[in-house]
């Protein structure tokens, strides 16, 4: 039966509803009674496995799930064995360097060599100062990265921004960006390959969907952009 590993947390409620359009129903782990971390669809097709989104990639590879949701982020951090097929569209967020306001940096070059990046994107971090080379020590820290400049401990850091309201109310501003980041689907190489339980097929059906959501996106902005450019009539 195949088995699909979805991620908690923000990306959750737009993979449960990716999933629904194709009449996967994994919507049980929206339930707030719920406290099961793994269910049945209520097809009866398929097998959900509720993990953390560092954890996705990890069920993937080492085959416990055939499909599975996390963010680009990720992918670049943890940089698995496994088979990047869609990008999904949702969940956009990007990989930034922000320093305080009141800093003298606006721009990653201008940091000093050997300073202090605080980030729990270690990889990411270390392979973009290296492409700029600049040599930094990298800080590890996996809680609020914001206190890193806050507190002086750290110059910048690398983190990811959404909205970027999180960096506005710590007085902190982003001077860089690594890269943009959306949820992607993965899946297991060899699973994929031998189209294990239907895979491929179920991967089809979340790539045209994709494709028509992503259409229907385009032609709702196109739309208002040209309602925004039409002069009104006088």
């Amino acid at each position: 039966m195949l088995t699909v590993a979805l991620p908690k947390g923000g990306l959750l409620k737009d993979s449960i509803q990716l999933f629904q359009a194709i009449g996967l129903d994994f919507s049980e782990f929206l339930n707030p009674a719920n406290r099961q971390l793994e269910i049945l669809d209520s097809s009866g097709r398929a097998h959900g496995l509720l993990v953390r989104n560092y954890d996705v990639p990890v069920y993937v590879e080492y085959g416990q799930a055939h499909l599975g949701v996390i963010g680009y982020d990720v992918l670049r951090e943890k940089q698995p064995k496994v088979a990047h097929l869609v990008d999904l569209g949702f969940g956009q967020c990007r990989m930034s360097v922000a320093v305080k306001a009141t800093s003298p940096y606006r721009s990653a070059l201008d940091l000093p060599p050997h300073c202090r990046v605080a980030s729990k994107f270690v990889r990411c971090a270390h392979d973009y100062f290296q492409s700029l080379d600049l040599p930094v020590d990298i800080v590890p820290l996996y809680g609020s990265v914001e206190l890193g400049p806050i507190t002086g401990m750290s110059e910048a850091i690398v983190d990811l921004v959404a909205t970027g309201r999180t960096l506005q109310e710590n007085n902190l501003i982003e001077i860089d960006r690594l890269f943009e980041s959306t949820a992607r689907l993965i899946a297991h190489p060899l699973s994929y390959r031998l189209n294990q339980d239907g895979v491929q097929d179920i991967v089809e059906q979340l790539r045209a969907h994709t494709s028509q959501v992503v259409a229907g996106k385009a032609v709702a902005e196109a739309a208002i952009k040209t309602v925004v450019e039409t002069p009104a009539s006088a």
